[in-house]
């Protein structure tokens, strides 16, 4: 008669049996993938020539390949999205806090090299990783009323480091906080996460990336209909008070007291709702007469942004699709009390 006891510890002995066959199954898969000829080889090689990259920047990509879940080799040289899954792949089984200063080098001129980062308008973003110096960004410090104006000082594989004035107190009082970022790319999406604040520096957090991001898709120049008082700034110095009918990235239609001729420049101010005071300097692109019925006296007026609006392309863009975004919560949570 068999007792309880022994039936306790022969099934423990099966099951001790099972979990050493499956690591060594996988201690050998992983073996496979490290020695082993992987498919699409042939077009790596191609491929890798066809870049230019050093000796090191090859050996980097293969340990890239090798620690991806890809079957084909040239897999991590075929898009953005694939490569960057590797390199988190690769840093997740490394930890990146332990990779040599010289591979994570290594991998940040890949990025360069093939044409991965946010420079190139067909590279599609999957990490903060691939932003580059010198693009402006949001911080949401506490994600209600904080938000800061910043620009991307440095970036490495490790961390990135952002402005920061001390505004909303100084930089030490976020580390080890959350706080969210928001990048728009022009004609493509609106890019935010939450990421760690590790650091701070004088004028300047010091951030971990994410691969966790959210995009709000853009179409081409939305448009959004806001009715903002507005003052108008002519060359001569000379003002004039109207209202802002719509509002884009890309133009305006505005209301002014006065006729303007296709092709002046004058300069427009108005606030903008959670961003504030705008100044930038418009074309007049068409004078449409008297248009509004809700304010006959204005005269309707197309124009587009000129000169340097980057920011306010940027900020307008974000505005509308804030607006946007509240008002699909409005209408499903109508549409939730009517159902």
């Amino acid at each position: 008669m068999i007792l309880p006891s022994q039936l306790i510890w022969l099934g423990a002995i099966i099951i001790m049996g099972l979990v050493l066959l499956v690591l060594v199954e996988i201690n050998r898969s992983n073996l496979r993938r490290e020695h082993e000829e992987m498919f699409g080889t042939k077009d790596f090689d191609e491929k890798v020539a066809a870049n230019n990259l050093t000796p090191k920047e090859i050996r980097t990509l293969e340990k890239l390949v090798r620690a991806s879940k890809f079957e084909n080799k040239d897999a991590v040289l075929n898009s953005s999205h694939l490569f960057e899954t590797a390199v988190s792949d690769f840093y997740e089984i490394r930890d990146v806090d332990m990779v040599r200063d010289e591979t994570l080098d290594a991998v940040s001129r890949l990025r360069q090299k093939l044409g991965f980062d946010a420079s190139n308008p067909l590279s599609v973003i999957a990490s903060t990783r691939q932003f580059n110096v010198g693009n402006r960004v949001d911080l949401l410090l506490d994600g209600v009323g904080k938000l800061k104006h910043s620009e991307i000082l440095s970036q490495k594989e490790k961390k990135w480091k952002v402005a920061y004035d001390g505004s909303f107190g100084p930089g030490s009082s976020y580390e080890g906080k959350e706080v969210r970022i928001r990048w728009t790319r022009p004609e493509d999406a609106v890019y935010s996460a939450n990421v760690k604040v590790c650091g701070s520096e004088p004028g300047m957090l010091v951030l971990r990336h994410s691969i966790s991001l959210d995009k709000q898709q853009l179409r081409r120049w939305l448009r959004e209909i806001v009715n903002f008082p507005v003052e108008a700034v002519f060359a001569d110095g000379k003002t004039c008070n109207g209202m802002l009918y719509d509002l884009s990235a890309g133009g305006i239609l505005i209301g002014l007291p006065i006729e303007c001729e296709s092709g002046l420049h004058i300069r427009i101010r108005f606030e903008l709702p959670s961003f504030g005071p705008e100044d930038v300097e418009i074309e007049i692109l068409r004078n449409l007469g008297h248009k509004n019925a809700d304010y006959p006296e204005l005269y309707s007026t197309t124009a587009s942004f000129t000169g340097a609006f980057g920011w306010t392309q940027e900020r307008v863009l974000q505005y509308i699709f804030e607006v946007n975004k509240q008002k699909k919560a409005k209408e499903s949570a109508k549409n939730a009390l009517t159902s």
